[in-house]
């Protein structure tokens, strides 16, 4: 799949935060589902748009990274419990490395994820900062 077509795709997800909540167990998830793991079929899921808001449940400081971003090396990727419940994997930007800590609340931010080559798509996503 093209780096366009994927963009596009997942627009719902990337630029609003949007999951899916079953309403017969009450789980969340992010991305989207169609089909609850828990409940099957007897589950019914709707759209979720997720506050932003959550905790560092688990990170990771990058100081050896692939050539495509070693230029913001070192960098933060962690897995954030949103407040909704569902986990998702992100940056934290606009912080020092080494002050980062499990249980920090974040929120999100919406930032450049990747340009494709010096004339390509550019594609903005979400990421997360230290709340304030």
């Amino acid at each position: 799949m093209t780096e366009t077509v994927r963009t596009w795709r997942h627009i719902p997800q990337r630029y609003n935060l949007t999951g899916s909540k079953c309403l017969q167990c009450g789980n969340v998830f992010f991305p989207s589902r169609i089909i609850c793991p828990e409940c099957r079929r007897k589950g019914k899921l709707e759209d979720l748009k997720f506050s932003g808001r959550g905790k560092i449940h688990s990170y990771s400081v990058i100081n050896t990274p692939t050539d495509e971003f070693k230029d913001i090396a070192p960098y933060v990727v962690a897995i954030v419990e949103l407040e909704e419940g569902a986990k998702i994997t992100s940056q934290i930007v606009d912080c020092d490395p080494d002050s980062i800590e499990i249980g920090d609340e974040v929120e999100m931010v919406f930032r450049k994820v990747r340009e494709e080559g010096e004339d390509g798509v550019i594609s903005y996503g979400f990421k997360f900062k230290p709340k304030t």
